[in-house]
């Protein structure tokens, strides 16, 4: 299939001031804006049901271009309830990549190189519209990815991090209402295990999400590790909550970006942050591409 590129402006409907996809809209389903977004990506993919997605975080977006063959490539402002990317290192795009799988066989994944932040003020349902929108998509799991900060000294930059667990610092849940979900192994073991695979040496940690937009205090980062985390950073916990919610099977790794507050000897820099992500973007493009194969040759049972 030949590579369909949609810009923004250029023959792609205008879903921006739709009020039926305003997801700051109290009286909005958020899971019907999601099944608006995965038929308006399966209609400009060709690809009726993707098998799983990846959200690439700072750090990860080389990813995209190491995993497959991308025969579509979406701008998300034309997609029902997305908004523009506003992170640094973001791109405001979603690919369908072909990955060939163990066996042979055709698989479409579906990833997502931007995500939306807490911080940046929509609130919290546009944060998990994406997870929402792959489960309605087909997608049975999703890769988190993210650019965090490290605690423990023994895992600098550029070191991937599987995520077991997380603490979730922003005062807020995607869950509305009385809604119950149990969130034991939300991090699924499995998947760590088949990243395991790929490569032995990976470690664990638990990420801790601070609301940002600002880094973490020296203090703050304290209290997390007294806590008993490993990563902190501004995004993922509220991401993983969602997606256990529509019964996506999760997957978090985390790169350690920089040392966090406190912990490293000079002052926190945003581009040194982005820097470092790119110093280690072709291995860990390559590793978590590898990771995503395994994956798929081995789907949720």
């Amino acid at each position: 299939m030949p590579r369909v590129t949609h810009p923004i402006g250029h023959g792609a409907p205008d879903h921006s001031n739709n009020p039926a996809h305003d997801l700051g809209d109290p009286g909005v389903d958020p899971f019907e804006v999601a099944a608006s977004a995965a038929r308006a990506i399966a209609e400009r993919t060709g690809v009726e049901r993707h098998d799983t997605a990846l959200v690439l975080g700072s750090g990860w977006q080389v990813t995209a271009d190491l995993l497959g063959t991308t025969t579509a490539e979406v701008a998300v402002t034309d997609l029902p309830g997305f908004a523009p990317a506003a992170a640094l290192g973001h791109v405001g795009t979603v690919r369908s990549v072909r990955v060939t799988d163990g066996s042979g066989a055709d698989r479409d994944v579906l990833v997502f190189l931007s995500r939306t932040h807490l911080y940046e003020g929509r609130g919290v349902r546009p944060v998990v519209h994406a997870v929402r929108t792959a489960a309605a998509a087909g997608c049975s799991s999703v890769v988190l990815t993210n650019g965090c900060g490290g605690i423990d000294v023994e895992r600098g930059p550029g070191t991937p991090v599987l995520i077991s667990d997380h603490i979730n610092l922003t005062a807020t849940s995607p869950l509305e209402g009385a809604t119950f979900i149990d969130l034991t192994d939300l991090y699924s073991s499995r998947l760590r295990d088949l990243a395991r695979q790929v490569q032995p040496d990976l470690t664990e940690g638990v990420y801790v999400q601070f609301p940002g937009p600002h880094y973490e205090t020296p203090a703050e980062v304290r209290m997390a590790g007294r806590a008993g985390g490993d990563l902190v950073g501004m995004s993922t916990a509220l991401e993983a909550i969602a997606a256990r919610q529509v019964g996506l099977e999760v997957l978090g790794i985390s790169l350690v970006t920089n040392l966090a507050a406190g912990v490293s000897p000079t002052p926190l820099d945003p581009q040194e942050v982005i820097d470092a992500g790119k110093a280690a973007g072709p291995r860990i493009g390559a590793l978590l591409a590898s990771v995503v194969r395994r994956v798929l040759d081995e789907p949720r049972p």
